[in-house]
């Protein structure tokens, strides 16, 4: 069970490396777009297309880290009147929602990104981009985000969280 749990915080710390390299770059591809602009009246053409995915991609490998780091938005109104044991109680049984929940998307974003690969999809932008090289970042980070919602409830089932 350690074990896992230490896997699931590697695999969201990872996610999280990526998608700060992803910001970064996000941020290089739009101040050299802001330059050749200014300075060369031209344009790279492709930095709207790609700043998009790059934010896609930033999102969605971050969400796992953000989740196991607690810095999703929770509502705590009622929860923090109650006592411990009932806290846990729904934490485990909205975690189990959770991952229903993450699973039907999960599926959805796979037949997604699938449907692309397979009609051989590319961005209207002037690019090309295949478009299922650019959507296989959501199956993945919502499997990431499935793994530490999974080792979040089996906590709250042996009264760790």
């Amino acid at each position: 069970m350690k074990t896992f749990n230490n896997l699931v915080n590697k695999l969201s710390l990872w996610g999280a490396y990526l998608s700060s390299v992803l910001i970064v770059s996000l941020v290089v591809l739009i101040l050299v777009e802001i330059f050749i602009r200014y300075f060369f009246d031209m344009s790279t053409m492709i930095a709207d297309e790609y700043s998009g995915y790059i934010y896609l991609a930033s999102i969605f490998l971050g969400l796992a880290y953000a989740f196991t780091e607690n810095s999703h938005i929770r509502i705590n109104i009622i929860t923090s009147r109650m006592s411990k044991n009932a806290n846990g109680f729904i934490d485990v049984m909205a975690g189990m929602i959770t991952i229903v929940v993450l699973v039907f998307a999960l599926y959805r974003t796979l037949l997604f990104t699938y449907d692309s690969y397979e009609m051989e999809m590319m961005s209207e932008a002037v690019s090309e981009t295949p478009l299922y090289l650019t959507q296989v970042v959501m199956p993945l980070g919502i499997i990431l985000f499935i793994l530490a919602v999974l080792s979040f409830v089996l906590k709250g089932l042996k009264n760790d969280i």
